[in-house]
């Protein structure tokens, strides 16, 4: 049941912060103590908020699959509206503790265009992305 839990608090952070940007409810969601494992995010809850404050309003987050097992999630999503030339697919793994996203490690790709993949295969979803 706590696995259950978990993944549904974990959408309802990610679509919080990503998508609505409501950055003070999003602060209910992740402990003050917040650990991050990344190349692209500064330390802290407020790094990550400062981060996601700056970047484009266009910004959203898609989740594809979740799991649990205890009280690590993982998600494979992708984020569009970055700005940038491709959107990022990404694996996030969050360890949860007391009800609150407590440590989080994340695995960054741009996604492969029609013309990129060398599989031949999107990398999210059934549909290459739009070229831009």
């Amino acid at each position: 049941m706590a696995e259950k839990t978990n993944k549904s608090i974990v959408l309802e952070a990610f679509d919080t912060l990503f998508n609505r940007r409501d950055l003070k409810k999003a602060e209910s969601f992740w402990s003050p103590a917040y650990i991050q494992h990344s190349a692209h995010i500064p330390p802290g809850r407020d790094g990550l908020f400062g981060l996601v404050d700056a970047l484009p309003d266009t910004l959203r987050y898609e989740n594809a699959l979740i799991m649990a097992e205890g009280d690590i999630v993982m998600l494979h999503g992708r984020f569009s509206g970055l700005g940038s030339a491709a959107n990022w697919v990404v694996e996030d793994i969050v360890r949860m503790a007391e009800g609150k996203l407590a440590e989080h490690w994340d695995v960054i790709q741009d996604e492969a265009s029609a013309t990129s993949s060398q599989s031949g295969r999107p990398m999210f979803g059934e549909t290459f992305p739009e070229a831009k």
